[in-house]
This record gives structure tokens, C-alpha cells and sequence, in this order.
């Protein structure tokens, strides 16, 4: 039986998506996994060093590690109106941002986050990475003048006196007219097709599986939610788990490969020629 590593973060998101494959929901069609949480930006990075068989892992991110990882058309955080958010403790209008003197916390330098804000603001320049969970934390010690924020944070920014700069979700929309694609699942181009072609299948019906059955992997998420309140537990999984986590479609990957072009006809990202996605038969 092929055993493969699998690797996502503790965020509720992906607990929901991953719960049915890790806990034995569905049938594995022979395969078994072996689960490893992380961060988002320390997935990337083993992404780099190749340690994962398939991984959840930043858009941004993987055009690093391109030749390596092809993408599964099933299990990404895509979608409207669920883009990172640029807060403050005080209030800054984007002018300020662009004047390139604040002082900005992001949640890794690999981020699909930390990519948006260059496209937004190339000259905000004094970016340090953070966890994303200190984020919120530093602003309010006044250690930094701006932050870039993600995952369950989006929730709570309001109730600790933070405030909104920009939303970039918003600005991709408004620039490229589609979903902003946040988060990816990718596997390693030298498995075989068929296995590739398999474990995509997977992570579509594990996703499937949480949709039709939605209490089913709350223990899971709970075990990893490090003290989340259900209400935002629920409301993490809604904004970045739907229809484009069961498949991204054709407007799904109109998306993705118009950021690729996008980052790469700007210099931003590695060129490549190979194909984004796992080849269907």
C-alpha cells in the first residue's frame, strides 16, 4: 500500500477539507497518508526542499517550486471577498502605504499575501515576516505601523481596535476581474500519473465529504483551532472552503494561471514552462 505525507496547516479550513482522508471517512482506494501540520510559510519552505509528497502550500510560493509540484484541481482556498487585509493601530489611508515608510508586518515572505502587496503597493518596501497569529499582537505593541493578515484573523481584528487599510482581495478583483487564488494543493510531478490523477480524486471527495457531512470533522477542527471560538471556527471554514475547494473549474484556473502570468511578465516570479496542473487521463 503506497503511503504518502501530506502536509496542511492546523488553520480550520484545512482541518475541514483534510479531515475525512486523515480520520478514514472516505475510501483511500489503497493509499494511506501520513499527516504533517505546519504553518503555511513553513509548508512553503519544505515545499522548497522537496519533503512533502502533497502539500498545501501558498500560490505565491509555488511558483518557487514549480518544477517539482504540479497543482491538484482540487482542495484549493479560492474565492471572492476572503483576501488578506492590510490593518493598522491607527488610521493610515493607502497614500500613506504608498510613500513606503511604514513599517510592515506580513506573514511570510512566500505568502500569496505578501505577493498581493507588492502587486498593490511595490514601494511599501520594510516588510518583516511574522507568524500570522502575532501579527495582531505587534500592532498593539507598536512595533510595527502596518500589518498583513490572514486565516481566522480576519475576524478579529475589529474587536481589538485595529483598523482596515485595504482590503487586497478586493484589489485583485478589481484589477484582474477574477477569484484571488490564496492557497494551493500540490504533489510531486515525479509520482506516477495515475497516483497523481488518484490522490486529486481524494482531496475532491474528502472535501465532498466535510461539505455533505459538516459536524463530522468538528472534533478535528476543534483539536486544532488553539482556542478559537466555534463562531469563528465556522466562519474561517465559510470564507475559504467552496466550490473551488472541490474543483477549481475553468474560472478556478482562469484565475491561477492569470496570476502566474501576471507575476511572471512582471519579474516576480521564476518563468516556467511546466504545466500548473496534474494532467487529467
Amino acid at each position: 500500500m503506497p503511503s504518502l505525507s501530506l502536509g496542511f496547516s492546523p488553520c480550520p479550513n484545512d482541518c475541514f477539507m483534510f479531515d475525512a482522508i486523515v480520520n478514514n471517512r472516505i475510501e483511500l482506494e489503497g493509499l494511506s497518508f501520513t499527516a504533517h501540520l505546519a504553518d503555511v510559510e513553513a509548508l512553503n519552505h519544505e515545499a522548497f526542499a522537496g519533503r512533502a509528497d502533497v502539500t498545501k502550500l501558498s500560490y505565491h510560493a509555488y511558483a518557487y517550486c514549480r518544477k517539482d509540484y504540479a497543482l491538484l484541481t482540487a482542495g484549493s482556498a479560492l474565492g471572492r471577498n476572503c483576501g488578506p487585509l492590510l490593518i493598522s493601530a491607527r488610521p493610515i489611508a493607502p497614500e500613506e502605504v504608498r510613500h513606503g515608510k511604514l513599517r510592515i508586518a506580513i506573514p511570510g515572505v512566500y505568502t500569496t499575501a505578501n505577493f498581493l502587496l507588492g502587486l498593490a503597493f511595490p514601494e511599501a518596501t520594510d516588510r518583516t515576516p511574522l507568524v500570522f497569529s502575532e501579527i495582531e499582537g505587534a500592532l498593539l505593541d507598536g512595533r510595527f505601523d502596518a500589518g498583513l493578515i490572514i486565516h481566522e484573523n480576519r475576524f478579529t481584528y475589529e474587536a481589538k481596535g485595529l483598523h482596515k487599510i485595504v482590503d487586497l482581495g478586493e484589489f485583485w478583483e478589481r484589477e484582474t476581474g477574477t477569484p484571488i487564488p490564496l492557497g494551493a494543493i500540490a504533489i510531486r510531478r515525479s509520482l506516477p500519473d495515475a497516483l497523481k490523477r488518484t490522490v486529486n480524486r481524494l482531496v475532491r471527495r474528502s472535501v465532498e465529504y466535510a461539505f455533505a457531512h459538516r459536524n463530522a470533522s468538528l472534533p478535528y477542527v476543534r483539536a486544532h483551532a488553539q482556542e478559537m471560538s466555534e463562531e469563528v471556527m465556522y466562519k474561517h471554514i465559510d470564507l475559504y472552503v467552496n466550490d473551488f475547494s472541490i474543483d477549481l473549474g475553468l474560472e478556478g484556473t482562469r484565475a491561477v494561471t492569470t496570476l502566474f502570468d501576471r507575476a511572471a511578465a512582471l519579474g516576480l516570479v521564476p518563468p516556467s514552462s511546466e504545466p500548473l496542473f496534474v494532467e487529467e487521463a
